[in-house]
């Protein structure tokens, strides 16, 4: 029973990434010509999703971003926070999702879907757009360095820092054996690199980052472990350097009693970016820097959170959990200038949440949740923010 309990929470937090309730579980279902009058005989269609309304009220200062998720960048630190405007609302359905999925006769599953948090909300974006058959799988998902396996429920979009791998999508080639799968992938370069003035070099994509995923269960334990290799390099015409990034994550979901579940994940990666997730600036910290030789250095961190689910029937559940990232600076704060600006990067993200969801209907769910972020930066400035959110989701 625990087994599958927790195998059934981990396929809904994929789907979903918050709530509980997978757009697909509940999708309509469209058969092909039963009676061989058309082309579509055999097909089935699943139009899926769902429309969704945040709020949030930021307490004591405005951190909310497009979904109203709270946003790191925007945590005052040091003096900036004793001139903190207090009590801010806002709302927005940017996080609405329409997909469709289809299955062919021979078997290829190819699956189209987007939501509105393009362009900083209302521009519908493209999440997922991919085909698989026999186990391959090309197009744009989930990077295959990420798993929900650990995931705590949250009503914010982003989830917490902690999480693992990098919670983003991305193009690639994949192939899946059992819990096994390998991947060949698109890079992020998200944040870039850092020169000795403290602004962002152009980075050079020479090569996909090879990742590889082990990710089963065994009676109440669900684990996810991960890894991958990949180049980062640049290019100006007259410097050029080149290094070897990696990482690797592992995750645990323990289904403790039929109504209570724990998870943990810990993280750690060398060549930065957006898998080392909520790092940094609010999403990803910068892969390396450039020192005055022309030399790259990689920049590293670790991540790590633990969560609780207590399941309390009748479709109403409480989620707890803290996550932190810790990125460490030492060495570029050594080796580079003061122009660079080390001393403001910010070296950890922490959060805290508790929210309670419940299910007034079928395909109706709800949640309040209250949230803590805290920053600390390099120079010993740190600084904090309090929130509270309400979601409402309807799904089809």
């Amino acid at each position: 029973m625990q087994s599958n309990k927790l195998r059934m929470a981990i396929r809904v937090a994929a789907a979903v990434t918050v709530f509980g309730m997978a757009g697909q579980a509940s999708a309509m279902k469209i058969l092909g010509d039963v009676n061989h009058k058309n082309d579509l005989e055999g097909y089935e269609i699943d139009v899926y999703g769902y429309a969704r309304l945040n709020a949030s009220y930021d307490i004591n200062e405005d951190i909310s971003t497009s979904t109203r998720a709270g946003d790191f960048s925007k945590v005052n630190t040091g003096s900036a926070e004793n001139n903190e405007a207090t009590g801010f609302f806002g709302a927005d359905a940017f996080q609405s999702r329409l997909g469709v999925q289809a299955m062919t006769p021979q078997g290829v599953k190819i699956v189209v879907e987007g939501d509105f948090r393009g362009n900083g909300g209302g521009t519908l974006r493209i999440r997922h757009a991919y085909g698989e058959y026999k186990g391959v799988m090309a197009g744009r998902n989930w990077s295959n360095y990420l798993s929900f396996v650990g995931y705590v429920p949250t009503l914010e979009f982003d989830g917490m820092p902690g999480n693992a791998g990098s919670q983003f999508r991305t193009s690639q080639l994949r192939y899946t054996s059992g819990p096994f799968s390998v991947s060949l992938e698109q890079p992020f370069n998200f944040a870039g690199l850092i020169t000795p003035a403290g602004s962002n070099i152009e980075q050079k994509t020479s090569l996909p980052i090879v990742t590889a995923r082990l990710e089963d269960s065994a009676g109440a334990v669900s684990y996810s472990t991960a890894a991958f290799v990949r180049q980062i390099d640049y290019d100006t015409g007259t410097q050029d350097d080149s290094a070897i990034g990696y990482g690797a994550f592992g995750a645990l979901t323990v289904a403790v009693t039929d109504t209570v579940s724990l998870h943990g994940v810990i993280n750690y990666v060398t060549g930065g970016d957006i898998y080392l997730y909520r790092s940094g600036e609010n999403y990803a910290v910068q892969d390396a820097y450039v020192d005055s030789s022309g030399n790259l250095e990689l920049i590293s961190g670790y991540s790590a959170s633990l969560g609780a689910s207590f399941d309390l029937g009748g479709g109403r559940s409480i989620n707890t959990g803290v996550g932190m990232v810790d990125v460490d600076w030492d060495d570029a704060l050594r080796d580079l200038p003061a122009s660079a600006n080390i001393g403001s990067k910010q070296e950890t993200n922490t959060s805290a949440i508790i929210n309670y969801q419940w299910s007034p209907a079928k395909a109706v769910t709800m949640g309040v949740q209250y949230g803590y972020y805290m920053v600390d930066d390099v120079n010993g400035d740190d600084g904090d923010a309090s929130r509270l959110m309400f979601a409402a989701q309807y799904s089809f």
